[in-house]
């Protein structure tokens, strides 16, 4: 039986690569997170019993939720913007 490894071991992602993919991650983030609470998302929905504390948490919880879904593949802003910046980066 023959093991075979992940690629991730064969093809190492190089640091300043990591950096410039989790920049670009948490910009769509930040972006996804203003458009879901110009959508309404983030307001308190008197779900957890309301107050101020709920509306305070509720950002959390949206920043939270719009770091998972660009984590995720999001809109493909990240994809975009890593290129870009990858692109900027090889220029110097």
């Amino acid at each position: 039986m023959t093991v075979v490894s992940p690629l991730s071991q064969h093809n190492p992602v190089p640091p300043r690569d990591a950096a410039l993919r989790d920049a670009a991650v948490r910009l769509e983030a930040a972006f996804l997170a203003e458009m879901l609470g110009a959508a309404g998302l983030g307001r308190g929905s008197d779900s957890f019993g309301g107050g101020a504390g709920e509306d305070q948490f509720s950002s959390f919880l949206l920043q939270e939720q719009s770091l998972a879904m660009a984590r995720a593949g999001g809109i493909g802003l990240a994809e975009a913007l890593f290129h870009a910046l990858k692109e900027q980066d090889n220029d110097r």
